[in-house]
């Protein structure tokens, strides 16, 4: 089936959130008189949520007496500091560029509440261009289920078969091919040093945005 559609995953596929979440992990240490660990050890747990950045930012398991107040102290800055360094990756907005010039329809499935998501892509002038943002919200069940993804094709009148699901996380894959998407995982997002986006069963895995291309010129000739 011709390809209609691309759906992005958020955080480390189509957006570099990291810089705020380690800009929160250094203020949270500054503020106990603590010097600030390695960026790389904080982006290395970005995929497992506030809950692995605190563990990793202060060396401490989930079970242990203090963390959930850690935990909710870093959701409440990320509040106010969710969109004040995150990016789109290199090559995101050109990409988006040669979706939109090839009559493509693009959106976003992501596992990031809404209260962060919508604010973000309102400040990078997204929200405009996305015909969908699906969260965690406006579902009962979160990737690797497939809901979010079948809530997106449906509210863009596009059906799976015709989508490309795109991700940096073996959960996204999961969740795509559950749906009966394409699926592309990006080796550039924010990949565990212990994952290999290349055992994730995903039909392509690509290094960098622009290595989509390929896919966007067969969906033009139907190929």
């Amino acid at each position: 089936m011709r390809l209609r559609a691309v759906l992005f995953d958020m955080d480390g596929t189509l957006l570099d959130s990291a810089p705020d979440f380690i800009a929160i992990c250094h203020a949270m240490r500054e503020a106990r008189g603590m010097q600030p660990i390695a960026d790389k050890l904080i982006r290395d747990n970005v995929s497992g949520g506030a809950r692995a950045m605190v563990a990793a930012n202060f060396d401490i398991q989930p079970d242990t007496e203090g963390f959930e107040a850690l935990r909710l102290e870093f959701l409440e800055r990320y509040q106010t500091h969710c969109a004040v360094l995150t990016r789109p990756f290199d090559g995101i907005n050109q990409l988006l560029n040669e979706i939109e010039q090839a009559k493509l329809t693009w959106g976003v499935a992501t596992n990031k509440p809404v209260r962060y998501a919508e604010p973000i892509m309102q400040q990078l002038r997204l929200a405009e261009r996305s015909a969908v943002l699906v969260c965690p919200d406006h579902v009962s069940r979160s990737k690797p289920d497939p809901e979010m993804i079948l809530l997106a094709c449906e509210k863009m009148g596009i059906p799976p078969q015709a989508t490309l699901f795109v991700g940096d996380d073996e959960r996204d894959i999961e969740a795509g091919r559950a749906a009966g998407c394409k699926t592309a995982a990006v080796s550039y997002g924010y990949i565990h040093p212990q994952d290999n986006p290349r055992n994730w069963g995903a039909d392509v895995v690509v290094d960098h945005p622009m290595e989509l291309r390929d896919i966007l010129e067969r969906a033009q000739c139907g190929c």
